[in-house]
């Protein structure tokens, strides 16, 4: 009998975007060989705002289609070097 664990990977980390401190919320997503992530943050209203990042040419890249604030996307480079550090603690 094979048993095959798949490891939990989630964390939180503070950002600086807009101007202030930020709480994103980073959880990878299982059963992507690729990998993929799962992020939320919510926004000055309270309003959560979620996006998906993968791995594309050795880099994490906002994926989808979902409109998301501009200071998301700046710091979209912050987000890889964030999940990089993480997968070679816990990955």
């Amino acid at each position: 009998m094979k048993i095959e664990f798949i490891k939990n990977i989630q964390f939180t980390k503070l950002v600086k975007a807009d101007g202030q401190l930020r709480e994103f919320n980073f959880r990878k997503i299982s059963g992507s060989k690729e990998g993929l992530f799962s992020v939320d943050v919510s926004d000055d209203r309270g309003n959560r705002k979620m996006f998906k990042m993968a791995k594309s040419e050795n880099t994490w890249k906002i994926v989808g289609d979902e409109p998301l604030p501009d200071w998301i996307f700046k710091n979209e480079s912050i987000f890889n070097e964030l999940i990089e550090e993480e997968l070679k603690i816990n990955g």
